[in-house]
């Protein structure tokens, strides 16, 4: 699964390079090995994968490339030849300076353009804040281990602040950079999160500039908007169809009950099989009185086996199943608005969106508080 932000990219710096103007690239590798060859590549139009640009070798332990101009920022990456990962960059038509250390990429920097500074603050910020959650979860398992439960609180409190900041600071980034590329990059780490209200999210992205608007990633990114506020709460669920295990076709309609969850998940997510035992103990506890479950995996092409495996591992099979096993490209997690799984909608008996990606005891509870209200009608 590719993401358009790689978290796991470089600190850097902004600066500009005097001597060069538009968009052109140099740096030093430590230690290369002379000859070594640095690919250059950038996002495709579609946003789903890398396009290689150019190339450049190393000598002398430099490298320098003049590229030709953009029409607009291009999220793009330099890869050394021998290494493992990508260094992230945006080109914006200012001089890009890299500096590469082969056996620690996550020390290189990258210096040149507004954009670069604003991305590179931007990860400053999220690998501090992944530092801080390491620390309390760490604290949190040892406060457990011995029964402090004052502790456990006060650590709970602390990892809610850290995303409540977390959350502020990043509208007031996008906020902040109606001009920058990179705050459409920030908007899609906020809606992968399923943290902000699609209502939110529409409103930062109207702010941005008509120029940032009109890039590839800026449009993917509204039109995932538009898709999201179909199914927001309230609305009516986008009906669909799809095969099931045994290559029938089954529809929503179908699988209705007094009330439905539409769950999208996969035999290869991790989180989703985590989950999958608390939704098999709400459907053992409700399903008399009327709840319905439909699964829709984003299996791979081609592994229909693990897609049946895994509905067998985790006894799902009492409730319905349908896939396209289409993995990303799935048809239904497109109309959806589906950026990530697991994610979850609980319908009513019309159909209608009554609340999302509820997982552990506040779906139980949920349900049971719609099943009750329904019964006393």
């Amino acid at each position: 699964m590719r993401k358009i932000l790689m978290l796991g990219v470089l600190a850097a710096f902004a600066s500009c390079e005097e001597d060069k103007e538009g968009y052109f690239i140099s740096g030093t590798v430590e230690n290369a090995t002379e000859g070594q060859e640095i690919y250059v590549s950038e996002l495709n139009e579609s946003n789903t994968q890398t396009v290689p640009v150019d190339t450049v070798q190393v000598v002398d332990g430099k490298f320098e490339l003049d590229l030709p101009e953009k029409d607009s920022p291009a999220i793009s990456f330099l890869n050394l030849k021998g290494t493992r990962g990508n260094i992230l960059y945006i080109a914006d038509n200012t001089p890009i300076s890299f500096t590469i250390y082969p056996d620690s990429l996550y020390a290189s920097t990258v210096t040149g353009g507004k954009d670069n500074e604003i991305l590179y603050n931007y990860l400053g910020e999220i690998k501090e804040n992944n530092r801080k959650m390491g620390e309390a979860r760490n604290a949190m398992r040892e406060a457990f281990s011995t029964q402090d439960t004052a502790k456990l609180k006060a650590l709970q409190q602390t990892q809610q602040e850290i995303t409540d900041k977390d959350k502020v600071n990043k509208k007031e980034l996008v906020s902040q950079n109606p001009n920058s590329i990179v705050s459409v990059m920030v908007l899609q780490d906020m809606l992968n999160t399923k943290m902000y209200s699609t209502s939110e999210l529409r409103t930062l992205f109207d702010n941005l500039s008509a120029e940032v608007k009109q890039t590839s990633l800026a449009q993917n990114l509204d039109q995932n908007l538009k898709n999201m506020s179909r199914t927001d709460v309230g609305n009516k669920a986008p009906g669909f169809s799809a095969p099931t295990p045994e290559g029938n076709e089954l529809s929503l309609q179908e699988a209705l009950g007094e009330v439905t969850l539409v769950d999208f998940w996969a035999s290869w997510c991790k989180p989703c099989r985590v989950e999958n035992p608390n939704i098999v103990k709400v459907y053992e506890k409700y399903h008399d009185k009327g709840f319905n479950i439909i699964q829709v995996s984003l299996d791979r092409p081609g592994q229909k086996d693990k897609w049946i495996k895994a509905i067998e591992d985790d006894n799902l099979g009492n409730w319905n199943h349908v896939s396209n096993l289409k993995f990303w490209q799935d048809p239904i997690a497109a109309q959806y608005g589906v950026r990530a799984i697991p994610a979850a909608f609980l319908l009513d008996k019309e159909g209608n969106i009554v609340a999302k990606n509820l997982r552990g005891e506040s779906l139980e509870q949920k349900v049971g508080e719609l099943l009750n209200a329904e019964a006393s009608n």
